[in-house]
C-alpha cells in the first residue's frame, strides 16, 4: 500500500513539473509577442517601458494612414490571387503524388516543397532572376506567382495526408456505379478532402500575408504590402503605429490558428466517415 501511494505521489510530481515546465517554455516563447501589445496603447512615441499613458492614437493613425490602407489593401489582393492558384495547383499535385504508381515520386515530391526547405533569400533571389527578363520584377503578377509557389508546398503537403488515408474503394464504388472520372472527382473526392484543401489554403494565405523578403525582392512602390510598410517604417523612422498593426496581426493569426484547428477538426471527422 505504501509503495502505490509513493507510486500516485510520484505520478503528481512529475505530472506537476510536466506542466510547469510546459508553461515557462510557452511564456518563453510567447512574452516577446505579448510585449508589443502593451506598447501598441502607449500614448508616447517611443517602443520603451513603462508606459507614459493609454491611448488610441497609433491604431487610428494606421487605419487612417493612406499608406497602411493601400498596404493592406495589397496584403489582402495579393495573398487571395496567390491563395486560390496555389490551392488549384497543390490539390492537383497532391491527387497525382497520393497515387502509389505515380512515377518519379519519391523525386517530384521533394522538389514541389523545395521553398519550404531552401532559405528564403535564395528562393527571392531565384524569383528575381527569372521574373527580371520576364518583366515581371515590379508587377502584381509576378509578386501573386511567386507568393503562390511559396505556398504550394503547404496545400500540397495538407491535402496528400489526407489522400494517404483516403479508401481507395469509395472511387471503385463510383467507376461501378457508371460515375466519370470527373464526376467522381467532384462529387466523391473533392466532398472529404474539402477540410484538408481548406486548412492548406489558409496555410498559403498567411504565408503569403507574412511575406517579405520575396517582397523585397521582386515588389516595387506600387505592390508594397503590410509586412514590406512595417520594415519600411522600421527603418526609416520609428512609427509608434507599427506596434498597433503588429498587435492587431497578432489577433489575425490567432483567428487563423483557430480556424486550423477547427479544419483539423472537421478533417479528422471526414477521415473518420472514410474509415
Amino acid at each position: 500500500m505504501q509503495d502505490k501511494r509513493n507510486t500516485v505521489l510520484a505520478e503528481r510530481v512529475a505530472w506537476r513539473w510536466v506542466r510547469l515546465h510546459t508553461a515557462l517554455t510557452l511564456f518563453f516563447l510567447i512574452a516577446p509577442i505579448l510585449a508589443i501589445v502593451p506598447l501598441s496603447f502607449n500614448a508616447g512615441s517611443y517602443f520603451s517601458y513603462p508606459l507614459t499613458g493609454f491611448s488610441m492614437r497609433w491604431y487610428e493613425q494606421a487605419l487612417t494612414s493612406p499608406d497602411w490602407q493601400r498596404a493592406l489593401l495589397n496584403s489582402i489582393g495579393i495573398g487571395a490571387a496567390s491563395t486560390v492558384i496555389a490551392t488549384c495547383l497543390g490539390t492537383l499535385a497532391a491527387l497525382g503524388l497520393s497515387r502509389s504508381q505515380f512515377p518519379l515520386r519519391s523525386v517530384i515530391m521533394p522538389i514541389i516543397i523545395s521553398p519550404m526547405i531552401v532559405p528564403i533569400v535564395v528562393v527571392a533571389a531565384g524569383f528575381y532572376l527569372i521574373f527580371a527578363p520576364l518583366g515581371l520584377v515590379n508587377s502584381y503578377p509576378g509578386v501573386i506567382l511567386a507568393h503562390a509557389a511559396l505556398g504550394t508546398p503547404f496545400v500540397v503537403i495538407t491535402v496528400t495526408a489526407s489522400l494517404l488515408s483516403f479508401d481507395q474503394s469509395l472511387l471503385r464504388a463510383a467507376a461501378g456505379l457508371g460515375a466519370t472520372p470527373w464526376t467522381t472527382l467532384r462529387r466523391v473526392t473533392l466532398p472529404l478532402i474539402t477540410p484538408a484543401v481548406a486548412t492548406g489554403s489558409v496555410f498559403a494565405f498567411a504565408t503569403s500575408f507574412d511575406e517579405v523578403i520575396v517582397i523585397l525582392f521582386i515588389g516595387g512602390p506600387d505592390q508594397k504590402t503590410v509586412p514590406r510598410q512595417m520594415w519600411s517604417g522600421i527603418r526609416d523612422s520609428i512609427d509608434p503605429s507599427i506596434l498597433a498593426v503588429a498587435t492587431m496581426l497578432i489577433v489575425f493569426a490567432v483567428l487563423l490558428f483557430a480556424s486550423i484547428n477547427w479544419l483539423r477538426g472537421r478533417a479528422m471527422a471526414a477521415s473518420r466517415v472514410m474509415e
